[in-house]
């Protein structure tokens, strides 16, 4: 009879004697605490999960010793413990036994393999009934602290080996050892170091790793399709060249001139002249500067021709039909069958690459067609300025054509598309949207912005998050605050700054409002909404620097209209603000103070400031210490609450010892404004001394 027939017929009679189930666990426990060698990748994952392993095999042994029947819960949780300690231990050795480098690439997918367990470890531990086990109170408590722990717990990620992947991800991409063109530029101080830093350290360690990767490659022939073989291809190059050029003469140490700095080392390639080497060198420097978003999904180079599939992702042409062509059905991006394969050509895409190539200096002949190449080849620099005119005009004609097809096309994929096609639609709109007001201007005409403000109410966070900022980009352009404001989007954008299902979200939904609250009618409709202060308040509040940041600029702007101070003030913002002042993390002390100078005109906000005792000794520091703009608006509260309080903030100051030098130091060297509000706040504590001195 096997452990699950065993426990199920002892939970029907009630009890388990102490048996098979115990020895099984126990035995499972001791193999997963006396595993060992742990690999460099998912090292602290591996050590966490044996941790717990090893507390609860104390639990079973001393359960063990104790040789009394078990209630029936136990059994259950017993029971799911077993199932969750062998999937640990096959996780840890498939960790163990894999390719270091393809467990970094695999680094988020791994380590929420560790988190499921975990929680399902915690899932089990929920029907343990510790108050009915014969343990010691040791036990006990480190069990409940266990399970407290597995409750609280989330998905992991050592920043270290994000930072590997990352450098491993750039080296991959800009050292494509299959695609000879970039075969001339590799930056081995760069590679030894990531190598290194996975265990990779002689050259049998180089081989072993080769031979997984291979392994791995022929596993992932079957299922994981062209993009995981050629990834793991490259890899695969990447690491036996690398062996290769640092391990020479089957040396075990790294030959001085391969540690030397990327620009000394280059291959070695007789077909190259010394012009085309330097080309080659001059296009990889720029290489790892390619944004993200013109890079090809597939290959992780520059698009050369970008195109849209019918899912609405878009890759470079020469990918996804090689990827097609061998027979796939499916988008390798979302995993969606393709309803046609036509390639709908991204023009505006290839327009904005166009444009950086254009400006890094980049050569791009081969990356328009023979019909545009002119536009940007550098071998017409010779032209005259007549015909580089005429060809600068066509192109700009031909660059706002392509954003307005590209832009149609978009807001059909909005319009109907699946959840998975809106939210890549609205992500390509969002990017291009970024740059360019005639961009925001097209995107706008083409009707995007209903479609978008409908999103901000999707339950998907990434769809909710790119529409937020795509109408975040096109408000940018004043004819759009308008046009979104028209289609009901205050309302919604609040719903979002308040209860958005990303921080990213939430942050950039206040930026909008910043952005339409540049308008005055904007400042005048936003602020009476009853949510919205409130919810820029609670940014304020909990959000990222950046989102402290994007609150504060927001609120300043509202406060610019009278009635919106008190409201505000009533928010509760005048605290938060002063305490602001006194946080170097959050980073925002100039835009805090130059709320507090505008509320100080409310007789709401000018109370709470009075009320706050911190607030002077800060300002006076900040004289000595602020920006130019921080110590111009210091010195407007400081005049303001003299003005107000006349004697008794005055008497502060001049209690203070460094106030007056910094007053004069200010009347001196600071800037107009800074010095006419300076010289008028000594004037004014020149009086109040006057005064004090007269009625003694």
């Amino acid at each position: 009879m096997d452990e699950s027939s065993l426990s199920t017929m002892m939970i029907f009679s009630g009890f388990l004697p102490t048996g098979s189930l115990l020895d099984s666990l126990i035995h499972i426990s001791n193999e997963v605490a006396s595993l060992d060698k742990f690999p460099f990748v998912q090292f602290r994952n591996i050590s966490s999960m044996i941790r717990r392993v090893k507390l609860l095999s104390s639990l079973f042994e001393e359960i063990q010793e104790t040789d009394t029947p078990l209630p029936p819960s136990s059994i259950l949780c017993f029971t799911e413990l077993f199932s969750v300690i062998r999937r640990v231990k096959l996780l840890i050795q498939e960790c163990k036994e894999s390719s270091s480098l393809w467990c970094l690439i695999q680094l988020e997918f791994i380590s929420n393999q560790f988190c499921v367990l975990v929680k399902e470890m915690g899932r089990a531990l929920d029907i343990l009934p510790l108050s009915l086990l014969n343990i010691t109170a040791d036990i006990r408590e480190q069990v409940e602290l266990l399970h407290k722990q597995t409750k609280g717990v989330d998905l992991f990620i050592d920043p270290r080996e994000i930072q590997r992947r990352d450098q491993l991800l750039q080296v991959m991409a800009n050292n494509n050892l299959q695609n000879k063109k970039n075969k001339g530029f590799l930056e081995f101080g760069k590679v030894h170091e990531i190598l290194s830093s996975v265990g990779l350290r002689t050259p049998s360690d180089y081989d072993r790793e080769i031979s997984k990767l291979e392994a791995e490659a022929k596993n992932q022939a079957g299922t994981g399709g062209l993009i995981v073989v050629s990834n793991i291809n490259n890899l695969i190059s990447l690491v036996t060249y690398a062996k290769s050029m640092i391990f020479r003469d089957g040396e075990n140490d790294i030959v001085e001139e391969d540690c030397k700095p990327v620009s000394a080392i280059t291959y070695k390639n007789s077909d190259t002249s010394s012009s085309s080497s330097s080309s080659s060198s001059s296009t990889q420097s720029t290489a790892h500067n390619v944004p993200d978003e013109f890079r090809c999904p597939i290959s992780l180079d520059l698009m050369r021709d970008p195109v849209i599939v019918s899912s609405g992702h878009t890759y470079d042409r020469t990918s996804i039909a090689q990827w097609i062509n061998s027979g796939h059905h499916t988008c390798p991006k979302s995993g969606q069958r393709l309803i046609h394969t036509a390639l709908i050509p991204n023009y505006a895409l290839k327009s904005l690459v166009q444009q950086w190539c254009y400006e890094k200096n980049v050569p791009v002949n081969e990356l328009t067609s023979s019909s545009s190449s002119s536009t940007w080849d550098e071998s017409n620099s010779k032209d005259n300025s007549n015909e580089k005119a005429i060809d600068h005009l066509s192109a700009k004609k031909a660059a706002i054509d392509a954003v307005k097809m590209t832009a149609e096309f978009l807001v059909g994929k909005l319009a109907t598309g699946s959840a998975e096609i809106q939210r890549q639609a609205a992500y390509e709109l969002r990017l291009l949207a970024k740059t360019g007001m005639d961009n925001r201007r097209i995107i706008a005409e083409a009707g995007a912005i209903p479609f978008l403000v409908t999103l901000l109410g999707s339950h998907n966070p990434r769809i909710q998050e790119h529409a937020v900022t795509a109408l975040f980009n096109l408000s940018i352009f004043d004819n759009n605050k308008v046009l979104i404001m028209a289609a009901g989007a205050v309302d919604n954008i609040v719903e979002v700054l308040e209860s958005g299902k990303t921080m990213e979200a939430r942050e950039n939904a206040a930026a909008a409002i910043f952005s339409l609250t540049m308008v005055d009618d904007c400042k005048v409709e936003i602020g009476g909404r009853a949510r919205a202060i409130p919810a820029l308040v609670g940014l304020l509040r909990e959000g990222t620097p950046i989102g402290k940041r994007d609150a504060a600029t927001a609120i300043f702007n509202l406060a610019v209209y009278n009635p919106n101070k008190a409201r505000i003030v009533n928010a509760g913002a005048v605290p938060l603000l002063i305490e602001l002042l006194m946080d170097d993390k959050a980073g925002i002390t100039d835009d805090s103070l130059a709320v507090l100078a505008l509320l100080l005109g409310c007789s709401e906000g000018l109370e709470e400031i009075k009320n706050s005792r911190v607030l002077v000794p800060l300002l006076i520091d900040l004289l000595r210490f602020g920006s130019p703009k921080g110590k111009e608006n210091s010195i407007t509260l400081l005049l303001g609450l003299c003005k107000e309080e006349g004697e008794v903030v005055a008497r502060r100051l001049l209690a203070n010892p460094r106030s007056i030098p910094s007053l004069q130091s200010l009347v001196a060297d600071g800037s107009l404004r800074a010095r006419r509000k300076a010289d008028a706040l000594l004037r004014l504590l020149n009086r109040c001394c006057s005064q004090s001195h007269h009625s003694l």
